[in-house]
């Protein structure tokens, strides 16, 4: 097996992303089957990360490795053509985010148990980036990013917010209760909402679960946190009409969502299949062209190096309640989910991906004063 690993391409690919096949180094990969090689020539990332799911490669540090493979673009080099060629005709011939296949999303990942989300995140259940200071824990960075969100939106009691893809309700009772605002949250998984509605049952919000494009009405503000990675490239227009059309003339949204460098029109395949079916990281082109003639962009804030953080503090309590998660799920559940962790924060890490926060106005609202919608509202 050593002289194969010697010959392949892969190996060499692999060695000037300074990763070493057997290696001493926590980034190094730990090879099991010498099938890898082949699997990833011939599938790409789908095949790297179906092999780790599988156990045939191990790796001490996943995230230092990934972040050094992102970083040369490796991922590129090991393009499952066929893959890839069926996922970008795919999404270029069929609209994969209307709103017959909006649930598919909720049933696929959110839905899977609400016993994961419980272990892995904070007590306001904030699937989202939290936002660091050197001796915060998770549970004070995400209390920390739910009121710099607040604050850029400016919300005053009495006000009347939209939480567009709401998630378990975390934000929406943070808002009432230390805001006075009047909060109705949709979602569009089932596990989401009945958890959310019988936890902060008591806590003056409502939930629903509601496509964005069903919603109507009019509202001082709308918040809109991890939600636009699943409305698609085709729809970007409707969505910012939608906001546009839902928010009040003097209103404000604040959009966050994970973006891509590039403009695309598909995600990676591993994740589309594994995590996040029928996602797409939007481009700041491709939003700022959606935007034109419905709303300002009165700010643009890059979270994206928190996010690694975040990523790894999921993991950490992951695998602290792996031993109580293990009667439900098996190890290549296991593998997998560790993977979707670890390979995000390395993609974080390497800035191959992005995570803007975004605040919106109506066109021909005054411009909102700085010290709430601009940098002074971001804590130090």
């Amino acid at each position: 097996m050593e002289t194969l690993h010697k010959k392949h391409p892969v190996v060499e690919l692999l060695e000037s992303a300074d990763v070493l096949v057997d290696g001493g180094r926590p980034w190094d990969i730990q090879v099991h089957d010498s099938r890898l090689f082949a699997r990833v020539l011939g599938e790409g990332p789908i095949g790297f990360g179906q092999s780790y799911m599988d156990g045939w490669w191990d790796c001490e540090a996943l995230d230092q490795c990934l972040d050094r493979i992102l970083r040369k673009s490796l991922n590129e080099s090991f393009a499952g053509r066929v893959a890839l060629m069926w996922l970008t005709m795919k999404s270029r011939l069929m609209n994969l985010q209307t709103h017959a296949r909006a649930d598919q999303i909720g049933r696929r990942h959110y839905d899977l148990g609400n016993d994961i989300f419980g272990a892995m995140l904070d007590p306001w259940w904030q699937y989202s980036c939290a936002y660091w200071k050197d001796n915060d824990d998770l549970c004070a960075a995400q209390a920390r990013k739910l009121d710099m969100i607040c604050r850029k939106l400016q919300l005053e009691p009495g006000m009347r917010l939209l939480d567009i893809g709401c998630g378990w309700g975390g934000l929406a009772v943070w808002a009432a209760c230390h805001h006075g605002v009047t909060v109705v949250g949709v979602t569009v998984s089932d596990r989401q909402l009945s958890w959310g509605q019988r936890h902060w049952a008591d806590e003056g919000i409502e939930l629903r679960h509601q496509d964005y494009r069903d919603i109507e009405g009019k509202f001082d503000r709308i918040v809109s946190i991890g939600m636009l990675e699943h409305v698609g490239y085709k729809n970007y227009r409707a969505y910012m009409e939608k906001l546009g059309d839902l928010l009040d003339e003097d209103g404000i949204a604040l959009i966050q969502t994970i973006g891509s460098n590039t403009s695309q029109h598909h995600t990676d395949p591993w994740i589309e299949r594994y995590i996040f079916p029928n996602s797409m990281l939007p481009s700041i082109a491709q939003l700022a062209e959606a935007m034109q003639e419905t709303l300002v962009l009165e700010d643009l804030h890059n979270l994206a190096p928190h996010y690694d953080r975040t990523l790894l503090a999921w993991h950490e309590r992951f695998l602290a309640a792996w031993p109580d998660l293990a009667e439900r799920y098996d190890e290549r559940f296991r593998r997998m989910w560790e993977f979707y962790l670890l390979s995000s924060a390395g993609a974080f890490r390497a800035r191959a991906i992005q995570l803007w926060q975004m605040v919106l106005t109506p066109l021909g609202r005054e411009q909102p004063h700085s010290r709430a919608a601009g940098a002074q509202a971001r804590p130090a």
